[in-house]
């Protein structure tokens, strides 16, 4: 059933700005496989703060803070 039927979990990645979209804060949603590979799906949310696209983010999510080795513009993962 492709993609979403592999899926183990999904993830809400929380940007600072990224290069594709420097004047907005986007979240991409990301599906994590059985083989541990995460990919980015189409699923976007922009805003232009930070609480904006917190707030747009599905309900009932865990908020995990960044490791110190992510990408800088990561600011956080929902789970």
């Amino acid at each position: 059933m492709g993609l979403v039927a592999a899926s183990l979990l999904s993830m809400w990645v929380v940007y600072d700005h990224p290069l594709d979209m420097p004047e907005h804060y986007v979240a991409r949603m990301h599906e994590v496989l059985a083989n541990g590979e995460s990919v980015a799906t189409s699923n976007v949310i922009v805003g232009g703060t930070l609480d904006a696209v917190r707030s747009a983010l599905p309900p009932g999510l865990a908020c995990i803070p960044r490791y110190p080795a992510d990408d800088p513009n990561i600011v956080e993962v929902w789970l």
